[in-house]
C-alpha cells in the first residue's frame, strides 16, 4: 500500500517531499525515500489500532515518560487539559493505562470535521466500546458547560492542538522555522479554565512498541492563549523532529 500511494497520490508526495525539504531540510533523494517511510509508518500505525481495539493489546509494548504528570495531577482533584497533535497513535493509550493502575475518564473535544470513517471502523472492530467520552463543540458554546462539568469530576479534557479548519477562528505561531495557523479554540479555551495543561503524545517506535510522552506546560499565565500557544508550538516541534528522525 506504501508503493501506491507514493505512485499516485502526487499532491500529498507534493507536500510531504515539501516537508522534508523545506522544513527539515533533507536533499532530494533522501526526502523522496522519506516519503515510502512516512507511508509505510503511517500503515503501521492504523493496523495497530486496529490489532489492540481488537484485542491484541498483550502484544505490544508500552514505555511511559512523564506519566508522574499525569498522576500528579489528577491527585490535585481539578481535573486538567491534555493537548496533543495528529502525530504518533494517541488513541491506544487507554488500552495501556490499566498497566499503570491509571484510572481516569478523558473526555476528547473535537467537531463533526474530524470525526471519520476510520473511528467508525475501529468501534466496529473493537472488541470492548472505548472508554473516551466526545463532547462536541457547538454554535452555541454550551459545549463549554460540558467541560467545567467533567473538570468538576476531576476528569481529564483532551484536544488536539494542530489542525486547522479555513474559515475558523486561529492563532499564529513559527513552526520548523514558517509561520503557521493553529485552531484558537483549544488555547483560548485552557488558558481560561485554571486547570494544569499537560501536552501528550504516544508515539510509535521499533516493532511492536509505543511510547508516551507527557511534559506540563510551564509558567502559563491566565488567560495567556498566545503564550501556551508557543508553549505548545516549541513541544511538539520536539516531537515531530524526533518522529522524523526515525524515518529518514
Amino acid at each position: 500500500m506504501a508503493a501506491y500511494y507514493v505512485l499516485f497520490q502526487k499532491k500529498s508526495n507534493q507536500y510531504i517531499l515539501y516537508y522534508f525539504q523545506k522544513r527539515l531540510h533533507l536533499g532530494y533523494w533522501k526526502a523522496k525515500r522519506s516519503i515510502f517511510k512516512s507511508y509505510f509508518t503511517f500503515g503501521q500505525i492504523l493496523i495497530d489500532k486496529t490489532a489492540i481495539s481488537a484485542g491484541l493489546r498483550e502484544k505490544y509494548t508500552y514505555e511511559f515518560d512523564g506519566i508522574e504528570n499525569l498522576r500528579n495531577l489528577l491527585a490535585a482533584k481539578k481535573g486538567g487539559v491534555l493537548i496533543s497533535a495528529h502525530i504518533g497513535n494517541f488513541e491506544v493509550a487507554e488500552h495501556f493505562f490499566a498497566d499503570i493502575d491509571f484510572d481516569c475518564q478523558i473526555n476528547l473535544v473535537t467537531t463533526d470535521q474530524e470525526i471519520t470513517v476510520i473511528k467508525e471502523y475501529l468501534e466496529s472492530v473493537s472488541v470492548k466500546k472505548s472508554n473516551i467520552k466526545f463532547i462536541y463543540v457547538k454554535e452555541d458554546m454550551s459545549h463549554i458547560f460540558e467541560i467545567n462539568q467533567a473538570l468538576s469530576h476531576n476528569e481529564l479534557i483532551c484536544f488536539t492542538g494542530d489542525r486547522y479548519f479555513e474559515g475558523s477562528k486561529f492563532l499564529e505561531a513559527d513552526l520548523l522555522g514558517k509561520s503557521a495557523k493553529f485552531p484558537a479554540g483549544p488555547f483560548l479555551i485552557a488558558s481560561r479554565l485554571g486547570v494544569p495543561v499537560v501536552y501528550v503524545y504516544v508515539m510509535k517506535e521499533k516493532n511492536l512498541h509505543y511510547h508516551l510522552y507527557a511534559r506540563v506546560a510551564q509558567n502559563i499565565k491566565n488567560r495567556d492563549s498566545q503564550g501556551l500557544l508557543q508553549s505548545y508550538v516549541q513541544n511538539l516541534e520536539t516531537m515531530v523532529k524526533k518522529i522524523s528522525a526515525s524515518v529518514v
